[in-house]
């Protein structure tokens, strides 16, 4: 069986899905690895890495799609590759489902088996494959990076002889792993964390990592039964938007990491909020791309309004792909070895299993 990865377009996504450590856990599983030339050497990865752990190099994408019965991908195919996908390939990416329903149907046409890893149930034997998680986590890191290098002042306390400067207020909406992440490193970096989250059970968290957790008092339980938050009543909205219209006035940074599986971003700030905050102020919006939790939020854009940066983050990950491209390359490889029957050299898609029943697209959905 052989297993190959393309290129994606560079012009939109730097990660790859296959890296040298995972095709060489790939190839002892006992199967061929196979990618096109020139595959990674964007993110500093030379094809002779590769061939070293006994990669096979192809002159083209085409040749790597006609020649692999899995396909590893980071985003869907796009309608050219779709044509030379060959029948009863397997497909596994980061597929985006609610926006890819037409190029789906046009895959399952030709018997190709897709799997999205967006649709993983939330169980432990699930947790080595979490895409969500490990790009989330450094999407969480990231973000706070770049609020601070747009805020432009110090973040810590600082004592000094010319007097005293104030540690910055950090404020992140939505206790995900992404926020939870932002949480741990502006705790690191000095700032004075605070964050809020529709779902009771994360303030533990948020608190063990050293911030302090606004809450709006609920009856209503907004959490789904995989862990995830789910859209809030309108009684729940107003009361949250009084609980931000005091935290907004005393923050320096907002980090915006909410959202909801399959579904637009909950818009949490609307623009007689944001226009509370002082001037100088950042609200990094990492939600931008479903929508955003925040009013004026555009997906790759920075605007400012009465001297407030809203920064609409846009594949964050492109910023980071070496080290996303690593931990989506393990997830991928687990996802794989669960597949892979040993004793067959096959690949087995057991229904029985749930971590595949729940990733596989069905003509259904």
């Amino acid at each position: 069986m052989i297993v190959g990865s393309i290129k994606e377009d560079l012009t939109r996504e730097k990660r790859v899905s296959i890296t040298p450590d995972s095709a060489k856990n790939i190839i002892n599983l006992g199967a061929e690895v196979c990618i096109e030339q020139g595959y990674a050497t964007h993110i500093g990865i030379q094809d002779k890495e590769y061939e070293n752990v006994g990669v096979k190099i192809k002159n083209s994408s085409k040749d790597v799609l006609i020649s692999s019965d899995l396909l590893t991908k980071v985003n869907c195919p796009s309608d050219e590759e779709i044509i030379n996908l060959k029948e009863k390939t397997i497909v596994i990416g980061m597929l985006n489902p609610s926006k890819n329903q037409n190029k789906f149907k046009e895959i399952l046409k030709k018997n190709i088996n897709i799997f999205s890893l967006e649709l993983l149930p939330r169980i432990s034997r699930a947790q080595s494959m979490d895409v969500l998680s490990s790009q989330s986590n450094l999407a969480g890191y990231r973000s706070v990076v770049e609020s601070i290098y747009e805020f432009e002042k110090a973040i810590p306390m600082m004592m000094t002889a010319a007097g005293t400067v104030p540690a910055a207020r950090v404020l992140v909406i939505g206790a995900g792993v992404a926020g939870l992440q932002a949480i741990a490193t502006a705790k690191r970096l000095g700032a004075i964390v605070s964050a809020t989250d529709v779902r009771p059970a994360s303030k533990e968290q948020v608190e063990s990592l050293g911030g302090k957790f606004l809450t709006v008092e609920q009856s209503e339980n907004l959490e789904t039964k995989g862990g995830y938050a789910k859209e809030a009543s309108e009684d729940f909205k107003k009361k949250q938007a009084e609980l931000m219209q005091e935290a907004l006035k005393k923050n320096d940074i907002v980090i915006c990491t909410a959202l909801i599986p399959g579904k637009t971003a909950p818009r949490i700030l609307s623009e007689e909020l944001v226009k509370l905050m002082k001037s100088g102020s950042i609200i990094y919006d990492l939600a931008a791309e479903q929508g955003g939790n925040s009013a004026f939020s555009e997906s790759g854009k920075i605007k400012v309004i009465n001297g407030i940066k809203i920064i609409g983050v846009k594949n964050l990950m492109n910023k980071l792909p070496l080290t996303a491209s690593s931990l989506y390359a393990k997830n991928l490889f687990s996802f794989i070895r669960n597949l892979y029957n040993k004793e067959k050299k096959l690949f087995t898609i057991n229904m029985e299993d749930e971590i595949i029943a729940n990733s596989l697209i069905k003509d259904d959905k």
